[in-house]
């Protein structure tokens, strides 16, 4: 029993240790994922190997090394729970005009309860829809809702990275675009708020790192990065939304907050995991809502499922300038910004 727990042990160090490699290949990049599920497993071992206590020297290692780990766990993942540093303050004041509520769903192409996402859009009665891994049939099934959402973009594909967005409020210079890759669609718009103020909007939906759709993350980190970019330059309040394959923790994303100067929701709330649906113990927070300091949140809750293996996220930010010093902006240095620069000036592959 004690050689299996010391074979264990080494398993989740190692498996702790490898997202420390930044190579794009996804063998390195899906260790990222499952920060939570290392972390449980790490403290089960431990109290395992309490009551079969090391005996060899090695074992003792093997059970120092777990101690280790759980510590360095511990404090990748406190910053996504209640004890870490909010990086957005809550709202002080009452929804109103300033406002805007959003909902990013993720239907699972080949899913056919339509009728629970209506449901649910009649529910959260958001501003902004966007839903990703739609084809032409989804577009027909969601274009029910065009009465109360006349501001609509839409890009409906058959290879599950289709998109089509719905909007209540006014939208300008609104635009679909493919950014890196030619059949993975963005959008991009400006929207206007009930009291009159403008802000840019951005929606992802970049291939994830895995065999069967792209080997390597360097198209996906590209994509996140070109619109970290472009988010930072832009003069109007931004928010960014959509699944973006990429966990909250990642060192992409984390590049992404820094070289973007927007702020995650999710810190010092709640992991708010979206994926995956259908497995409790494989889930991921991957669909992501960011954005500039110059908001404040109003509630942030991950929905009820229907029926594809990625919950529903909706989010209501309140645009108030004026507490734009209470948020936590992260900041990027000289070596953030160059390998960002890099990552984004890198070749990608024609497939």
């Amino acid at each position: 029993m004690q050689q299996t727990l010391f074979c264990l042990s080494i398993f989740v160090v190692i498996a702790t240790l490898i997202p420390f490699i930044r190579h794009d290949y996804w063998i390195f990049r899906v260790f990222e994922y499952p920060r939570l599920q290392k972390l449980v497993l790490n403290f089960l071992l431990i109290v395992i190997s309490l009551w079969f206590w090391p005996v060899e020297s090695h074992q003792l290692i093997g059970f120092v090394l777990l101690v280790v780990n759980l510590v360095y766990l511990v404090y990748l993942v406190l910053p996504f729970t209640i004890f870490g540093v909010k990086q957005i303050v809550s709202s002080t004041k009452p929804e109103g005009e300033n406002n805007i509520s959003l909902l990013v769903a993720n239907v699972y192409q080949d899913n056919r309860e339509s009728e629970k996402y209506l449901k649910l859009i009649e529910q959260c009665n958001p501003d902004i829809v966007l839903m990703v891994e739609t084809n032409l049939w989804w577009q027909q099934q969601m274009d029910k809702i065009g009465e109360g959402y006349p501001h609509q973009l839409k890009m409906p594909l058959e290879n599950t990275y289709g998109m089509i967005f719905y909007s209540r409020l006014e939208l300008r210079n609104g635009s679909i675009n493919f950014l890196v890759e030619d059949d993975i669609p963005s959008i991009q718009v400006e929207v206007k708020l009930n009291s009159g103020q403008w802000l840019r909007l951005y929606c992802l939906h970049p291939e994830p790192p895995v065999p069967q759709e792209n080997p390597r993350s360097t198209e996906r980190d590209k994509e996140i990065l070109m619109v970290a970019k472009m988010a930072k330059e832009c003069e109007l309040p931004v928010i960014v939304m959509g699944d973006l394959n990429d966990v909250a923790w990642s060192y992409t994303t984390e590049l992404f907050g820094k070289v973007s100067g927007l702020l995650d929701p999710r810190r010092g709330r709640g992991f708010f995991n979206s994926f995956n649906a259908k497995y409790f113990f494989l889930r991921f927070p991957l669909d992501h809502i960011f954005c500039s300091a110059d908001f404040t949140l109003s509630g942030i809750k991950r929905m009820n499922s229907c029926g594809s293996d990625h919950f529903p996220m909706c989010i209501n930010f309140q645009y108030s300038p004026g507490l734009k010093k209470l948020n936590n902006e992260p900041v990027a240095d000289a070596a953030d910004i160059e390998l960002a620069e890099e990552k984004i000036n890198v070749e990608t592959e024609i497939r």
